[in-house]
Order: C-alpha cells, then sequence, then structure tokens
C-alpha cells in the first residue's frame, strides 16, 4: 500500500506480518533538529507506522485502524545511523489493539512505544 507520510521520512518497511513488523530509517539531515539529535517526532512517527503496519494484516476486509494514542519513552539520543523499529501486537480485540515498538540503533534501545489502536468500518461520511 502506498504511504506518502513514510515516504516523505524515508521510512522503510523491512518486513510485516500479522501482529508484527520492522521498519527502518536511515538518519539524515532532514530527521535532526537544530542541536543534531533526530527530532522525537521522527521517532514516533517510526514507532506509529510500524504499528499500523503490523495491525494492518490483522484487518478483515473493509476495516481499518486509527491510532488513538501513543506513549513513547526516548532513552538515548540518536545522531546518525540506522534505526530499526520492531513492532509486535499485544492484544488484539473487536474494536481496540494494543501493540508496542522498539527502537534501535545497533544493539541500543533509544526509545520504546506503546499505542492503543481503533479498529473500525468506515460509513459513507467518514470517507469523504
Amino acid at each position: 500500500m502506498k504511504h506518502p507520510f513514510a515516504e516523505l521520512l524515508d521510512l522503510r518497511t523491512r518486513e510485516t506480518l500479522p501482529g508484527a513488523s520492522a521498519l527502518s530509517l536511515t538518519v539524515a539531515r532532514q530527521h535532526l533538529n537544530p542541536h543534531g539529535v533526530v527530532h522525537g517526532a521522527v521517532l514516533y512517527a517510526l514507532a506509529d507506522t510500524g504499528m499500523g503496519a503490523a495491525l494492518y494484516p490483522t484487518l478483515a476486509e473493509g476495516e481499518i485502524c486509527a491510532t488513538i494514542e501513543i506513549k513513547i519513552n526516548y532513552f538515548k539520543p540518536v545522531t546518525a545511523g540506522e534505526v530499526l523499529c520492531r513492532t509486535e501486537l499485544v492484544n488484539r480485540g473487536k474494536s481496540v489493539a494494543n501493540l508496542e515498538s522498539k527502537l534501535y540503533v545497533g544493539n541500543a534501545l533509544v526509545a520504546q512505544a506503546n499505542g492503543n489502536y481503533a479498529i473500525f468500518r468506515p460509513n459513507r461520511s467518514e470517507r469523504a
């Protein structure tokens, strides 16, 4: 599926399975804040996109998902290299799913996120 926002940030999908995903990002100048550190929103976007990528294959035809909330903890600053995001589905109910993403640079855990997603069938007025 085409994902314009992921393309904007140059996120790469390495693997998607029902309930799991692996995405990566090679740090570039456009990902940095004025202090030369990857902006937290870039890491958040990597986790959020990884969660959607893991959840999407579990959806029935006609269902979509949307982020309800995500909590993220940042452990180490990232200034260069490749960030790998590994996501696993923790729990999936009929209308809400919970997922966890861990972000690494090499073997170092740099951030961890937990998110809840709504699962629903949009009605015609929501598609406009």
